[in-house]
C-alpha cells in the first residue's frame, strides 16, 4: 500500500471514529446536546481534527440524516419486496415506516426535527429520493396515476402526513390504548384502519 492510500485509509478511519463517537453521544445525551468539543474529547483529538473532516456539527447532523433516510428506504424496499399484492404491500410498507420510527428514534428525531422534507430537498438528497420512490410507485401500482403529477404528491403527503402524525403524537407522549388490547397493538390497528380507507380512496 503506497503513501497516498495508507493516508487517505487513516482518513477515512479517523472520519468514521467522528462519526461512532458522535452516535454514542447522541444516544447518551441526545442530538440537542451534540457538539464538536465533546466529540474531540470522545475520540481523544483536538477540535481541528474534527473541523478538518466536517465544516461543522450541522455537516455531521447531516450525514447522519442522510444515512437514516437510507436505513429506513431499504426497510421499507424491503418490506414491499416480501409482497405481490399492490394494497398489502401499500399496508407493509406503512409498518415498516412505524416500526422504522419506534426502533430508530434516535434518526427518526433528527430527520424529521425540522419537520417534513420538502419537494425542492428531494431533488437534491438522493437518499429522499429514494425514500419518496418506494412510497410513490407502490401507490401509483394501485391508482395509476400520472408520475410526478399534482393527484400524484396529494396522495403522497397525505400517506405521509397520517402516518406521521401518527408516530409523533407516540413519540412525545405514551400511547394509550381504551381497548382491551396493548397500547402498540391498538396503535397499529388505527394505522391499519386508515391504510385500508386510503386505498380505497385510490380505487375510486
Amino acid at each position: 500500500m503506497g503513501i497516498s492510500e495508507r493516508k487517505e485509509r487513516q482518513r477515512k478511519e479517523v472520519r468514521e471514529s467522528i462519526l461512532s463517537s458522535a452516535w454514542e453521544l447522541v444516544n447518551q445525551d441526545g442530538w440537542l446536546n451534540l457538539s464538536i468539543r465533546k466529540i474531540a474529547d470522545a475520540i481523544e483529538y483536538s477540535v481541528p481534527v474534527v473541523y478538518d473532516h466536517f465544516e461543522n456539527k450541522e455537516a455531521i447532523l447531516s450525514e447522519f440524516n442522510r444515512r437514516g433516510f437510507q436505513l429506513m428506504t431499504e426497510n421499507l424496499a424491503e418490506a414491499k419486496a416480501r409482497q405481490t399484492n399492490h394494497k398489502q404491500q401499500l399496508e407493509d410498507v406503512a409498518v415498516a415506516y412505524w416500526d422504522f420510527a419506534f426502533q430508530n428514534k434516535e434518526y427518526y428525531q433528527l430527520m424529521f426535527g425540522l419537520g417534513m422534507p420538502t419537494c425542492e430537498s428531494l431533488t437534491k438528497v438522493p437518499e429522499l429520493s429514494a425514500f419518496i420512490s418506494v412510497i410513490s410507485t407502490t401507490i401509483n401500482q394501485i391508482a395509476g396515476l400520472p408520475q410526478d403529477s399534482t393527484e400524484i404528491w396529494l396522495k403522497i403527503h397525505s400517506f405521509w402526513s397520517m402516518i406521521h402524525g401518527l408516530v409523533s403524537i407516540n413519540l412525545v407522549a405514551p400511547p394509550v390504548s381504551h381497548l382491551n388490547m396493548n397500547p402498540d397493538e391498538f396503535n397499529k390497528a388505527i394505522l391499519k384502519d386508515f391504510i385500508k380507507s386510503f386505498i380505497k380512496g385510490l380505487e375510486t
